[in-house]
């Protein structure tokens, strides 16, 4: 009857994560997101060498050799606010591309993260589990605004003289993880298969149409999905006492086309999630104080879409084509700290920071109005508290403080595009053990 239990649980969860993830959408270290999981996220994203909940797995698959049997739901309130500001008079010359002068805030500033984690012990040394997560995305919405520089048979608003401007791009993945302990839990391996599903929508780029391989399909063409897969491989070692080294790495994960956008991303609406490595190394400083400190690098720059610079729309390459441009993003390396402190047997207080150097060039702002992925700083803290031997409640909360991009207008010379964002969000979850 446990068993069955837990199945209708893990059955309900998966549910009703499923049909909310639609609604996500994630933008803290480029696309991708702080941590997983609340504990994680409450200690800046640490997590490769310290395991505490069924959600680590999308870090370190063999997290789950560690944490036993459990069920943990969690819902984050994620808001970024994203702006530009266009400096500078416009250049009117023919063939000039400039941008109407002041400052354009995004629409759509909350958003729902839903999470789920699921780990089951087999024997004393194998674990299996399920997580379900949101990985990260991209979000701008700018309203359509009277532009007086656009030019005539244009609609006259917006952006790039097309009305409401702005793309939605998600990612949603669920891992299957096995894992398995040896030398009396000293050390630890997993494995995880990982499922992903993205979804995308692009309006107001139509003033793009003359840069595009496929005009039909660069812009306002609905919600398109793509699936794809991959894996994550991971390992844990105690090294002294108290002290352990975990290690990660997440494969390139393969996925479909966007079809309805293959004007718009390279090789015909391309858009693969790059691959990404962890090491991580925690110490139990006494039995109630733990430290962790991770390193996280994302191989951006190996995704077409993402890695190639808007250069080439310049010099013949068009949009959507294997040569064509993108956002030219650079791979990010992410550094971790995050603390712990358990204050009795109910309450447990948990901080942290991370910085990575945003990965946009200041010659990428044009195209990366869409895609304003500039944070570097996280501030995090949180707490759990025991509510019975089995049941706990635990929250977290970030904050990424103002980053801003600078650079010129590569159509409009003599304005300069400022890229600004700050992000907030509040993480709840609910955990019970078996």
């Amino acid at each position: 009857m446990t068993h069955l239990k837990k199945t209708l649980l893990l059955a309900t969860a998966i549910s009703t994560a499923l049909a909310t993830i639609p609604l996500t959408a994630h933008a803290t270290n480029g696309y991708f997101a702080h941590g997983y999981g609340v504990r994680s996220k409450a200690m800046a994203g640490t997590g490769t060498a310290f395991s505490q909940d069924a959600v680590a797995a999308a870090i370190n698959p063999a997290s789950l050799a560690y944490v036993g049997d459990r069920l943990d739901l969690e819902l984050e309130l994620f808001s970024p606010h994203r702006e530009y500001r266009v400096q500078g008079a416009p250049t009117l010359a023919p063939g000039a591309f400039p941008l109407n002068p002041g400052t354009v805030e995004s629409d759509n500033d909350f958003f729902p993260v839903p999470t789920v984690g699921w780990s089951h012990k087999l024997d004393s040394q194998q674990t299996v589990g399920v997580a379900l997560y949101g990985n990260g995305g991209m979000d701008t919405d700018y309203p359509g605004f009277t532009n007086p520089l656009c030019p005539p048979g244009s609609s006259g608003k917006g952006t790039f003289c097309a009305g409401r401007t702005g793309i939605d791009m998600m990612q949603a993945f669920i891992t299957a993880t096995y894992a398995r302990s040896f030398n009396e839990g000293r050390f630890a391996l997993g494995i995880s298969p990982v499922f992903a599903m993205q979804t995308f929508e692009a309006h107001g780029l139509g003033s793009f149409a003359g840069f595009s391989s496929n005009p039909s399909r660069l812009t306002n063409n609905d919600t398109d999905f793509s699936f794809g897969a991959g894996f994550r491989v991971g390992g844990q070692a105690e090294l002294l006492p108290g002290v352990r080294l975990g290690a990660s790495y997440k494969s390139r994960i393969y996925m479909s086309e966007f079809d309805n956008y293959a004007g718009l991303f390279a090789d015909q609406g391309g858009f693969d999630i790059p691959d990404s490595f962890n090491v991580g190394l925690s110490w139990n400083v006494s039995p109630r104080f733990i430290t962790a400190f991770d390193v996280e690098h994302i191989r951006y720059s190996d995704i077409k879409s993402v890695g190639r610079p808007l250069l080439p729309l310049f010099q013949g390459a068009a949009l959507g084509t294997a040569t064509g441009p993108g956002f030219g993003w650079n791979d990010m390396t992410i550094y971790k700290f995050g603390a712990q402190w358990q204050q009795n047997g109910n309450w447990t207080w948990r901080g942290g920071f991370s910085y990575g150097q945003q990965p946009i060039e200041n010659t990428e702002v044009l195209f990366n109005i869409l895609a304003p992925g500039v944070q570097e700083w996280h501030l995090t803290g949180g707490f759990s508290h025991a509510l019975s031997k089995q049941d706990e409640l635990s929250f977290a909360v970030m904050y990424s403080p103002e980053k801003t991009v600078s650079g010129p207008n590569p159509l409009s010379p003599g304005q300069t595009i400022d890229l600004a964002m700050t992000q907030f969000s509040l993480q709840f979850a609910w955990s019970r053990r078996f």
